[in-house]
Order: C-alpha cells, then sequence, then structure tokens
C-alpha cells in the first residue's frame, strides 16, 4: 500500500512538472499564438499578452508576428499603355490580420511573400498595361501647373499620377487579401525607371512642356506688360494734353494783360508808341550784314528827317 502511494505522489509529481513545463505559454507584445491539436486549429487566436494554459504535447503553440512586414517585389519591365516599357520598383507593407486563416491558408512567412509576389504584382501590372506613361511618372499635385484640362489634348481624359494609380492598386488587391488573414497597409512604387530608347524620348517631352509653360508665362507677362504700357501711355497723354492746355490759357491770359498793359501805356503818347514800333522795324529790317539802298522821302526816315543838326 505504502508503494503504490509513493508511486502515485512520483506520479503526481511528474505530471505536475510536464503540466509546468509543456502546459503553460506566454503570448508576448508584438505576437500572436494558435494553438492547434494534432495539426487542427483549436479555439480562437491568443492576441492579448499574458499566460495562457493548453494541454500538455497533445496541443502545439504556433506563433506569429503582429508587427508590419515589408514586401519588396522585383523590379520588372512593364509596358504601358501607350507601348512605353518603363522599369517598376514596388514595395507595400503587410501585417497577419487574422492569425486562425493565415495559418489555414498560407503557414509561413515566406508563403505569404510569394504570394503577395503574384497579387501585388499582377495587379500593378494590370494597372500600367491601362495607363498612360505620362499617368505613371507624374505626382498626383501637379495638376495645378501641368495636369490643368486647358493643357490636355482633346479627347483625352484627365492625368491622374502615380499616387492615384497606387491607391488603386491598394483598393485592388487588398479586396483578395481577407481570404488568407493577411491586412495590406498601403503600396507605393518606390522608383520608376525607363528603358534607354524611352528615356530620351521622356527628356525631351519634359523640356518641351517645360518651354510650353515658360511660353504661356511669357505671354502672360506680355499681355500684361502691354496693358501696364497702354495704361501709363493714355494716362501721360491725358496728363500732357491737360498741362498744354493749361499752359495755353495761363499764357492767352499773360498776353491779355501784357497787351493791355502796352495799350494803356502807349494811348497816353500815340506819337510815342509809333517812334518805338518804328526803330523796332529797324532793328527787324537792317541786319548785321544788309545793305539797303531806298529813297530818303521813304516812311522809314520820317523820323530821321525830323531829327535838327543840333
Amino acid at each position: 500500500m505504502k508503494q503504490i502511494t509513493n508511486f502515485l505522489l512520483i506520479g503526481l509529481v511528474l505530471f505536475g512538472i510536464i503540466v509546468v513545463y509543456d502546459g503553460f505559454y506566454i503570448v508576448q507584445e508584438g505576437k500572436q499564438i494558435m494553438i492547434t491539436q494534432f495539426g487542427k486549429p483549436i479555439g480562437s487566436p491568443k492576441t492579448d499578452a499574458g499566460l495562457y494554459l493548453k494541454v500538455p504535447f497533445l496541443q502545439q503553440v504556433n506563433e506569429f508576428d503582429k508587427r508590419i512586414f515589408i514586401w519588396d517585389g522585383d523590379p520588372n519591365q512593364i509596358p504601358t499603355n501607350d507601348k512605353t516599357f518603363v522599369y517598376l520598383d514596388v514595395s507595400a507593407r503587410w501585417r497577419i490580420a487574422d492569425a486562425l486563416k493565415f495559418m489555414q491558408a498560407v503557414r509561413t512567412e515566406a508563403r505569404a511573400q510569394s504570394l503577395l509576389d503574384d497579387i501585388i504584382g499582377g495587379t500593378v501590372r494590370d494597372m500600367v498595361n491601362k495607363n498612360n506613361l505620362i499617368e505613371i511618372i507624374r505626382s498626383s499635385d501637379w495638376s495645378l501647373d501641368t495636369m490643368t484640362p486647358s493643357n490636355q489634348e482633346p479627347g483625352t481624359k484627365p492625368v491622374r499620377g502615380r499616387d492615384v494609380i497606387t491607391d488603386q492598386v491598394l483598393e485592388i488587391a487588398s479586396r483578395a487579401m481577407p481570404q488568407y488573414g493577411i491586412e495590406l497597409n498601403d503600396v507605393m512604387f518606390r522608383r520608376v525607371n525607363y528603358i534607354e530608347s524611352v528615356r530620351q524620348r521622356v527628356y525631351d517631352r519634359m523640356i518641351s512642356e517645360r518651354k510650353r509653360i515658360a511660353a504661356e508665362k511669357r505671354s502672360i507677362g506680355e499681355g500684361q506688360k502691354a496693358r501696364i504700357l497702354g495704361t501709363v501711355d493714355r494716362e501721360l497723354r491725358v496728363i500732357t494734353s491737360t498741362a498744354n492746355r493749361e499752359a495755353v490759357e495761363i499764357k492767352g491770359k499773360a498776353d491779355a494783360e501784357a497787351t493791355k498793359i502796352y495799350a494803356d501805356a502807349f494811348s497816353q503818347d500815340p506819337e510815342f508808341f509809333s517812334f518805338m514800333k518804328t526803330l523796332e522795324s529797324y532793328e527787324k529790317v537792317i541786319g548785321e550784314n544788309t545793305s539797303m539802298v531806298i529813297s530818303s522821302e521813304s516812311d522809314i526816315y520820317k523820323y530821321l528827317r525830323r531829327i535838327s543838326p543840333e
């Protein structure tokens, strides 16, 4: 009987050791746990950090990260809608949102990366095939300068830019992710490059576009300059004509006043007035190198004949 009791105690101790050794597990911060029994998932994922209990040896702990992973696609040469080949380097961020679905459909992070290669890579290829090169290389915030409807050819759709395209890629690719327990956070085009035959055409187009914008700005400036100069010239003519009119009026008033003064002065002695006018005529008629032969009876000598010898 004593031996049986000892065996029971030993068995209880061993069972306790087994429970402590394999019956408890810890969920760390940034991790999530899925319990399986003979490969079959049991219960729901444990996402909160803490100490948990499981059936020793029969149940296994499957640990998954809750952190965000980076997916980097291989740069691929993809044709655009306008038959231009570009190299695209695409990156995305994702995380495991549902550990149960992830374990059932994917199981490992390596397989998840391969799955993202197919889903995101295919979606990017489809979107690039449907859009022109100009929409791949431009950012969506260029619309103020170069992407307005007035700058587009008639009948073409508005240029959206690669930011809008990456948002569409994210939206389309995200629809396929819930069945795998994956949440896609964002997708971005890290780098866009061109094959050599396309690169020079892209540069030429960028140069011509900038020249067009510069010509448009210069045209607007010349128009403003012409309006300003026209306004200045019109105002100058108004000021000049007003000044000339006032000057003529002032001069006329001055001449009238001077004439009145002369008239008042000479009316007091008409003979003196006649004498002064005669002297003025001498000054005008007889110049420095002038010789005149006239009769002594001429009126020009009227006052000279009156001079006495004294």
